[in-house]
């Protein structure tokens, strides 16, 4: 079962009963997907992706990892962290739950949070935990946000058609035997990425089309 909302012309909030229900109406490209189709994903090539999408290839269930249940687990509290610590936003959260807009049929949003600054615009908050084992992890996020996340923000942008991000992430490492915990918030305004989002935009556009075709994309590989 599900419910449909409008939040913007063309826009829509699909609201789900259960997680498996939103597990099984995934259909198309999410944020998690993104930075596979331009090759930018530490985790899957873009052929793994289009393998994928086409029904020849199972993505791995990583849920039962150590590090994705953390991630599931500490999300509301980093969540209440974030709207403490940011007074000047509104900050709501909508559980099982997709976004999809008209224009890109292929495209879906599922967000860690939403922002309403006081200006009443609309944002996208996205929450990030990463286990630091090797310090070339932390260089990743020095001043910057790692590549695939930062498609990722591209895409639930061009989804959404919101205004800003807020990014925090807590990275956390254990150094003699201590936790050590380090939060940074970055923040994206839209008319600073535009063209960034175009080009997802078209990239996406292509890949969604050789599925629908079932014409195998080339091996993007990573730059050396």
């Amino acid at each position: 079962m599900s419910s449909k909302t409008m939040i913007a012309p063309g826009i829509k909030r699909i609201q789900f009963d259960s997680f498996d229900s939103w597990l099984k109406a995934r259909h198309g490209i999410g944020g998690s997907d993104a930075s596979a189709v331009l090759g930018l994903s530490p985790y899957k090539t873009n052929v793994d992706l289009y393998l994928e999408k086409i029904g020849q290839r199972v993505p791995a269930d990583i849920s039962g990892e150590d590090y994705v249940r953390y991630g599931h687990d500490v999300e509301p509290l980093l969540r209440s962290l974030f709207a403490l610590d940011h007074p000047e936003y509104k900050v709501e959260y909508f559980g099982d739950n997709m976004i999809r807009n008209e224009k890109y049929q292929w495209a879906h949003a599922s967000l860690d949070g939403e922002l309403t600054d006081q200006d009443g615009r609309k944002g996208i908050l996205e929450i990030k935990t990463t286990n630091i084992l090797q310090s070339m992890q932390r260089e990743k996020w020095r001043d910057q946000i790692p590549d695939n996340y930062y498609i990722q923000v591209l895409h639930y942008l061009l989804v959404t058609e919101y205004e800003f991000v807020g990014l925090r992430a807590q990275l956390k490492s254990v150094w003699q035997g201590q936790i050590r915990l380090e939060t940074k918030d970055y923040h994206i305004e839209r008319s600073d990425v535009e063209e960034d989002i175009e080009i997802l935009r078209q990239a996406e556009e292509e890949f969604w089309q050789k599925v629908e075709k079932r014409q195998q994309p080339n091996l993007i590989l990573p730059e050396i």
